[in-house]
């Protein structure tokens, strides 16, 4: 029987333990044992609180999710003007905390478990709804009509860097990342 109180601190220490065996791994391809094993629990505990390796995975991406809404909300208060909400949603894209090689690692692992698995499709297109209405929002001002498409293509390049990072190319640092991307929107912005 589970200790009363240890849940929030027990599922908290296996989303972490997930997203490090997967940094690890660089798959899925690991067990509900090793994440358990990691966290220092049993894999029976694993199991009692999410069920299996699907729903532990989940768990670790809603966190992963949270974190970055979090910074990128932060960021946005700061934020003065529409080039700086843009600025401020891209790097948080790429801050210290979800430019990591595990966290790069799980984003390309929940792309690949959303092509079979609805809740995670419904996770990822939650994601993308709200990083392409954030991109959207700050680009109109900027860009006018062309503010979606532009928010797309931007989307598309944060994607892109963290593919190229994962496949041990492409910028180490986030801040280099964010500039790359960043360049391109300035490209839009010229345009007009």
């Amino acid at each position: 029987m589970p200790k009363v109180g240890m849940e929030p601190i027990r599922r908290a220490a296996l989303v972490k333990a997930t997203i490090e065996e997967i940094g690890q791994a660089g798959s899925l391809d690991i067990t509900v044992s090793q994440i358990a094993r990691r966290a220092g629990m049993s894999s029976a505990l694993a199991h009692h609180y999410f069920g299996g390796k699907d729903q532990i995975f989940l768990a670790a991406m809603r966190h992963t999710l949270a974190v970055y809404a979090a910074q990128v909300r932060g960021a946005l208060m700061m934020a003065e003007d529409p080039q700086a909400r843009l600025e401020a949603i891209v790097r948080a894209s790429f801050s210290g905390q979800n430019f990591r090689p595990e966290v790069i690692a799980a984003w390309l692992n929940f792309y690949v478990l959303a092509q079979h698995s609805p809740n995670a499709m419904r996770l990822l297109r939650v994601y993308h709804k709200r990083l392409k209405s954030n991109l959207s929002h700050a680009l109109r001002p900027l860009v006018g009509e062309r503010a979606p498409m532009v928010a797309d293509r931007i989307a598309a390049l944060l994607d892109g860097v963290y593919l190229h990072r994962s496949l041990g190319e492409g910028p180490p640092e986030g801040a280099a990342g964010a500039e790359q991307v960043l360049g391109y929107a300035r490209l839009e912005m010229e345009r007009g």
